[in-house]
Order: structure tokens, then C-alpha cells, then sequence
């Protein structure tokens, strides 16, 4: 049997991103506490995240948003990460309040933001290892919030659109009018 890379690309691409969902899930976590949440968006998913980008391009004014829209197109599946909120109750203050009791509940827990970090760079990572194209996108990753693509209580949400061609459409990207 012959089996044309061109024909089976989408799908070895989609093989990628969920070893990058395992690369993520196994990072380190703070307090050992496991509130990442991931998804991955293909397809119709994938067009959804682009309107809604371009929503909140025309509501807010910001340009990338609208290169943004259109770059994540060009991907095979977008890798969503985000964190749930909890508090951790370390009484740390990173967020900015002196306890965990004095930061607003909406408020995520700066341990949650730093988990994520810490799945997204394993995620891309595991892509460098495989030799995919990504790029993080918070602009992605706030149309999937909007959307709860993660669920009502995910927070946070950074996007990673993976694409395997001949150069990476993530980088050299003009900016829109």
C-alpha cells in the first residue's frame, strides 16, 4: 500500500496536536492540581473561531484580530488550552490581592495563568519535536472563550493553530486593513 503524505496530511497533523494534548496534560501543575482544559477545533470549529474573530476585531478596533481571522484558516486544527478557576489557597499574593480570600471570585488564580503557560510551551514543544507549524494566538483563544468552546468556566484560553506545509503560514503575516 502507497500512502500519499498530500492525501493523509490533515490527518497526520491532527495526530500531532493531540500528542501536543498529552505533552500539555503531563506538565507540571501547581500544587500538583489539575484544572487545564483542552479541545481541539477542526473544520467548522475552526470557521466559528474566524467570525468570532472578526466580531471582536469590528468591536474593538484591533487589527490583528482581522490577519488573525484569516491566518487560522490556513491550520489543520486549532489546539485550545485554558485553566478553570480555582484558587489554590497559598495566600501567595501573585494575583495582586493579599489573600486568596480578598481576590475576586471571576478573578483567576495567578497558579491557574502559570499552568497554563507551563501546558502551552509542553504542548509546543511536542510540536517542535514533530516538526509542525504553530504559533500562539491569544486573540484565537479569547473568540473560543467567547464561544466556551472549553466551557463556561474556563479562563484564560490561548489558541494554537498547528498547519504542517512547506512554510510555516503562522510567521511573515501582513498586517490588515
Amino acid at each position: 500500500m502507497i500512502e500519499n503524505e498530500r492525501i493523509i496530511r490533515k490527518s497526520l497533523v491532527i495526530q500531532a496536536a493531540r500528542q501536543m494534548m498529552t505533552a500539555a496534560r503531563t506538565a507540571p501543575k501547581g500544587k500538583g492540581i489539575d484544572i487545564i482544559e483542552m479541545a481541539l477545533a477542526t473544520d467548522e470549529d475552526v470557521h466559528r473561531l474566524s467570525a468570532e474573530m472578526l466580531k471582536i476585531a469590528d468591536e474593538k478596533g484591533l487589527k490583528f484580530f482581522l490577519r488573525d481571522a484569516e491566518n487560522i484558516l490556513q491550520a489543520d486544527v486549532v489546539l485550545l488550552i485554558g485553566t478553570r478557576i480555582q484558587t489554590q489557597g497559598l495566600n501567595c499574593a501573585h494575583c495582586g490581592y493579599a489573600t486568596c480570600e480578598a481576590k475576586p471570585d471571576a478573578e483567576p488564580c495567578a497558579i491557574n495563568i502559570i499552568d497554563t503557560g507551563i501546558a502551552i510551551g509542553s504542548a509546543c514543544a511536542k510540536a517542535a519535536d514533530l516538526r509542525v507549524d504553530t504559533r500562539v494566538m491569544f486573540s484565537a483563544g479569547l473568540a473560543a472563550q467567547r464561544l466556551k468552546m472549553l466551557g463556561d468556566d474556563c479562563r484564560c484560553v490561548m489558541a494554537i493553530p498547528v498547519s504542517a506545509t512547506s512554510k510555516n503560514p503562522f510567521f511573515d503575516r501582513k498586517p490588515k486593513d
